[in-house]
């Protein structure tokens, strides 16, 4: 079974978590089917890491089949633009 596309997990994210900004990278030097995502959502703001990374898992269930490491940072759109604003 073929691990999905990059571009496929970017619009599953996108669109089931009403997400802002969302960067998949795939990691095929680690093996096929390793993923690491970034996904700024404001439906994350109040939730803990494990439960923003259970909503990422949710909205990738039919894809998490042929995913084999998936790397998740899940951040508010607050979190984003702090973030951004102290790097620049």
């Amino acid at each position: 079974m073929e691990p999905p596309t990059a571009e496929e997990l970017r619009e599953r994210l996108r669109e089931r978590l009403q997400a802002e900004h969302v960067e998949v990278q795939d990691s095929p030097q680690l093996c096929p089917g390793s993923f690491r995502v970034l996904v700024v959502s404001g439906t994350f703001r109040g939730l803990k890491t494990l439960q923003r990374h259970r909503l990422d898992n949710e909205a990738l269930k039919e894809e998490l089949g042929r995913i084999h490491a998936l790397e998740q940072r899940t951040l508010t759109p607050e979190q984003w633009e702090a973030e951004r604003g102290s790097s620049a």
